[in-house]
């Protein structure tokens, strides 16, 4: 399916894909990325040139039918509120099989063109797995389909990967100041990213 998407999407939004280079080629990965449109998964899944599994909120696999084509397309399912040990065990397993994990650090969708806050639980995953972390930016997704709208619309998008980020513990004790102080660092990159988005 990925070819075909890849093909849609340059077809009808002109994807433009930049740095996919960056993304390492074996080994756990973290992609964090910015978040303004529910087009964004599959937009970066499609300019990723790895196989991505995604987090997605639970209520989504609710949905009949739909629950089982996100699972199938690499989604799993995580709470929105509060602490989800169920969701930190799934991905802490797959980033030890040396998957791909796309991570959107805010935690919920923002507005193009801003940064929110992103959440402790990114910086949590980069130190407890030892993954490489690649910042994403994504522009466009919000003007081809903003909240409350149900078709897409044409527009052109860009998802751009910026350099590879590596953290450590120095094997001190871990704490939710330390996490934060990760999570701020990535969306300093992705925020970077942004800055220089033509």
């Amino acid at each position: 399916m990925k070819l075909v998407a890849i093909a849609l999407m340059r077809l009808g939004w002109g994807l433009e894909v930049r740095g996919a280079e960056h993304v390492p080629a074996t080994g756990p990965v973290l992609l964090v990325s910015n978040h303004v449109s529910v087009l964004d998964p599959p937009f970066v899944g499609a300019a990723a040139p790895r196989e991505l599994y995604f987090l997605a909120k639970e209520e989504l696999f609710a949905i009949p039918l739909f629950g089982r084509f996100i699972h199938a397309l690499n989604a799993r399912p995580v709470k929105r509120r509060g602490a989800d040990g169920r969701a930190l065990r799934a991905t802490l397993k797959l980033l030890a099989e040396n998957r791909a994990i796309l991570l959107f650090p805010e935690g919920t969708r923002g507005v193009e063109g801003q940064l929110g806050e992103g959440k402790a639980g990114a910086g949590m995953l980069a130190l407890m797995s030892g993954a490489s972390v690649v910042p994403v930016y994504v522009s466009g997704t919000a003007r081809a389909l903003p909240a409350g709208r149900v078709l897409p619309r044409p527009c052109r998008v860009r998802v751009t990967f910026g350099p590879p980020l590596s953290f450590k513990s120095g094997g001190q004790e871990r704490s939710k100041e330390q996490y934060r102080e990760v999570t701020t660092e990535m969306m300093r990159a992705i925020g970077q990213l942004m800055s220089h988005a033509v």
